[in-house]
């Protein structure tokens, strides 16, 4: 009985993970559609913050608009055709010039965005949003 009889008796011990793989597809599909649904529900408060980032070591640019809508570079006010001179003028005297953007609570989301376009179009690209702690 040393046959081939010996191979028909053992046990077959491979899984099948065919049935895992679809459960693991269908896991992800789901996590994939509820994270973006919690993500264009959250609502935000921009003005107020619980910890603000340290200021960076070098001088960086102020650039700022008051309730008016009036814009600002430092200290003196510009129009927003002189701000937008006036980043590219400090861009070409250094390329790594940072800009720090505050704006009054009260100012319109598209004055605020003119100001980061302007900022961004001269190529300035390290900007820190400022905002007050609770």
């Amino acid at each position: 009985m040393s046959g081939g009889g010996g191979e028909d008796d053992e046990v077959l011990s491979e899984m099948n993970v065919t049935p895992l793989v679809d459960v693991m597809l269908v896991l992800l599909v789901m996590f994939i559609v509820t994270a973006s649904a919690v993500t264009t529900a959250v609502h935000v408060n921009l003005p107020k913050t619980d910890s603000v980032a340290p200021p960076d070591t070098k001088k960086p640019l102020v650039v700022s608009v008051d309730q008016s809508g009036n814009y600002f570079i430092d200290k003196d006010q510009v129009s927003l055709d002189v701000l937008k001179q006036r980043l590219a003028a400090a861009h070409e005297k250094n390329p790594e010039v940072a800009a720090q953007l505050q704006a009054d609570e009260g100012v319109p989301y598209g004055k605020v965005g003119k100001v980061m376009a302007a900022l961004q179009a001269n190529g300035i690209q390290k900007i820190a949003v400022l905002s007050n702690p609770q």
